[in-house]
Formats: C-alpha cells, structure tokens, sequence
C-alpha cells in the first residue's frame, strides 16, 4: 500500500523537525548574514530546540500526522495555518515571558514564523506527492459486500495509495465462472503484482490453492480484511465472526500496559478535578435559581464484565430519565450550557479516579440501551470486556455515533471502532485518542 502509515508519520515528523531547525538557520542567515556565529547559533538552539517539542505535539492534537486524503491536501494551508497561529501564540509566550530565554530582538521570532510557514508548506505539499507516488502498482481485488466495494473506491479514487485496482471479482457473483484464466491473463497483461483477497471467504477456498501459482511470479497477497483496517482504522463488520475474536481478542490481563494506563489515568484526573470543583458555585446557583432541583445526577451504566456501575454527572435535563427517553423531559437551560462547554462530563473524573472508569475506552451505555442492542447487534457484548472510558476511538473517528437514544445501525458501525481499539489498544493509541479529544474540546465540534 505504498508508505505505510506509521512510516509516513516518521517520514513527516522527521521532515517537520528537520524543517523547523532549517528555518531557524535560515532566520537566523536572514538577519545576520556575515556577522552570524557559533555564539549567537548558541543563543538561539536550546530555547528554539524546546519549542520544538512543544510544536510537534502541536501539529499531532492538529491533525497533521493522520492518514493523507485528497480532503486534507485541500486543507492543508488550512490547517498548518491554525497549528501555527497556535505556535506562535506559545512561542510569543514562552520568549517574552520565560526571562532565561529572553532573545533579542524579538523581531527574529517574528522572521522566523513566516519563514517555517512558507518552508513548512511547500514540504507538506511536496511530501503528498511523494506520498501519493506517479508510479502505482496494479493490483487486483476479490470479495463481497460493501466493505470491499469501500476499499476499492478508496484506493482508487485517492491519490495517496500507491496501488490502482485494475479490476475486482466480487465472489457472491462467482458461481460457474471460472477466473483462475482471467486472474492469470491480468497479472501477465497488466503486470499484476498486488492482489487483495478475502482470505475467510468460505466460498473462494477452493480458488486459494489456484492463486498459490501466482506467488512464483512475485505476486503479493494481503488479506482484504487487514487492508479495510488499515484504511479506515475500523474493523469490517462482515467479518464479525467466532473465528475472528477467537483470534484477535484476548481477557489476558497486559500488566505493563494495565499499569501504565492507570497510573495515567491517576496523573490526569487528579489535576482535572479541579475544573468541576472550581465551576461548582457557579453551576450550583444556576441550577437552583432554574428550578431549585438537584445539581448532581447518578446514572447507572454498563461497566467491565457487563458490571453496573454509577457515573456522577451535572444534571442537564428536567429529571433523570436512565435513558427512557420520557415525552416531558427536556434539556435545561442550565443543561444545555453544561452540555454544550462539556462541563457535564467532568465530574467523571471522579469515576477515573475510583477505577469505575478510564480515561480512554468504549463509552459506557445505559444499561437499556445496552439489553436493545445486544438483541439486535451481532457480538455488541465483547465492548465490556475492559474498563469503559470518557473518550475513546469510535468518539474521535465515528462521526454519525448516537449520542442520545438508540441506532442500531449507527451503533453497528461504533461497534467496528471499538473492537479496532479493543484489538490494537497500547499506551501510544490512548494518547493519541487522549490528544485528539484534547483538540476536539479545544474545537467545539463535540465528543
């Protein structure tokens, strides 16, 4: 599939990093010309080298290290402009604030921010082309369903990939067809050297021993499946079978893992809680000067190893309906503020810290909700083999999950997300999802 996406990552950090210390030598060229020396280079690197890290953290809550698609080329000026802007703020900061890294004169800080916009740009341009690649592979792909037609339009259709589908062999359609001729005469004409197949597919064993051949003329096989994850980071619901988490899935405790992961979740609600302490007068006198009611609400939701347990929230609605979705129940006015700055969800904090819950995991679901769905979505129950959390992946990659009331069909495709966290879960993954729910806060588009 062409640079694979962890490489591509390091390629652009590393091509970020590179760019930022070109950008400061060229500032700095810019500014002294002949009189620049190993002194004033000196002055410069270390509180320059700082900032650094805090920018490349920057540009991974941005976005900037995600999977290239045509859509992010197109915003792209877009946005390293808002990861600049946000940069340039700290930096400002940071050099006028910080006295034992006071640099004169400002104006190079200033330089310098132009300069690593321009550079920075025309890298990030020139690394999608790279990226994306003139020379594809052709390659061939064979399935069913509406997974491998997603793949298929994908690839195609973005220029980020470095393979292009020649064709595709849909096997609910194979009957009395044979195209072991057809797959051989493609990989001779168009030079085949990729095919993805759907490796679980009862219906095109008896094809596998024919594509064996192939492998002796350097044709590489991948499994549609794997492919789909890679892609769109989620796991494909036509493959929700027995066998699959019989592989993938294991309640083995990962004891490294398990206690990185809750000593994290320690270190950060600790200093977090005190957000729902400091707003509490505040939120406290407007509730009772709406309707006098409770300011608090516990609410029973479906724990690890389908435990109840009872979350504290802000009260946001008239009463505390435990997902029953009452006709004369409404969202406050007080409620809706709450909702809409995402102070309702702070006091979970106190959970985290009692281990009901973690900071990253599926999201915990009313106990109602959680009887519908398991009677009409295949497997939903393998969700409460860990601890559920306040942000997880199907929060940060799922844009049409329900927030409120039940969707099957919806909740079919969040289930995808969080067996891909479930299967892929490490400390690196949960910062990741840690930062992005960090800049969707900081954005306002919602969790």
């Amino acid at each position: 599939m062409g640079i694979s996406n962890r490489a591509e990552a390091l390629f652009l950090f590393a091509g970020d990093l590179v760019l930022f210390y070109v950008s400061l030598f060229l500032t700095l060229f810019f500014r002294y010309g002949s009189e620049l020396d190993g002194e004033l280079l000196e002055l410069h690197l270390l509180p320059f080298s700082i900032l650094f890290i805090f920018w490349l953290l920057s540009f991974f809550v941005a976005g900037l290290y995600e999977k290239q698609t045509l859509l992010f080329q197109k915003r792209l000026p877009q946005l390293l402009s808002r990861a600049l802007i946000v940069n340039s703020i700290f930096a400002v900061l940071f050099f006028y604030f910080i006295p034992a890294f006071e640099i004169t004169p400002k104006s190079n800080l200033f330089i310098y921010l132009f300069v690593s916009f321009v550079l920075l740009l025309l890298w990030r341009s020139f690394s999608f082309t790279v990226g994306g690649g003139s020379q594809k592979q052709n390659a061939i792909i064979i399935g069913s369903g509406g997974e491998f037609r997603e793949i298929e339009e994908e690839v195609n259709q973005n220029p980020r990939y470095h393979i292009r589908f020649v064709a595709s062999f849909d096997a609910d359609k194979l009957s009395g067809t044979d195209i072991e001729e057809e797959i051989v005469r493609l990989v001779y004409s168009e030079g085949i050297s990729f095919i993805a197949v759907d490796l679980k597919n009862e219906t095109l064993q008896p094809l596998l021993p024919k594509l064996y051949n192939l492998l002796f003329q350097r044709v590489r096989f991948v499994d549609t499946h794997r492919v789909y994850e890679d892609i769109f980071d989620r796991v494909p619901i036509s493959l929700l079978k027995y066998h699959w988490f019989l592989e993938h899935i294991s309640t083995l405790p990962k004891w490294s893992y398990d206690a990185g992961k809750r000593l994290m979740d320690i270190l950060i609600s600790i200093p977090l809680l005190v957000i729902p302490v400091l707003t509490f007068p505040f939120v406290w006198l407007a509730v009772k000067l709406q309707d006098r009611g409770s300011v608090f609400i516990w609410q029973e939701r479906v724990g690890k190893n389908n435990a109840l347990i009872k979350i504290l929230k802000y009260r946001t609605m008239k009463f505390n309906d435990e997902g029953r979705e009452a006709e004369d129940n409404e969202v406050t006015r007080v409620g809706a503020f709450l909702r809409k700055s995402r102070l309702d969800e702070f006091p979970q904090l106190w959970n985290v810290l009692m281990g009901d819950l973690s900071l990253i995991g599926p999201r915990p679901e009313l106990p109602a909700l959680v009887r519908k769905y398991e009677e009409s979505v295949p497997y939903y129950n393998i969700r409460h083999l860990i601890k559920p959390g306040l942000s997880g992946w199907a929060q940060i990659y799922h844009d049409e999950h329900p927030h409120h009331g039940a969707n099957v069909d919806k909740t079919k495709q969040k289930l995808s997300y969080d067996l891909y966290y479930i299967k892929n879960r490490s400390l690196f993954l949960d910062l990741k999802i840690a930062l992005r729910t960090i800049q969707t806060l900081l954005s306002r588009s919602g969790i």
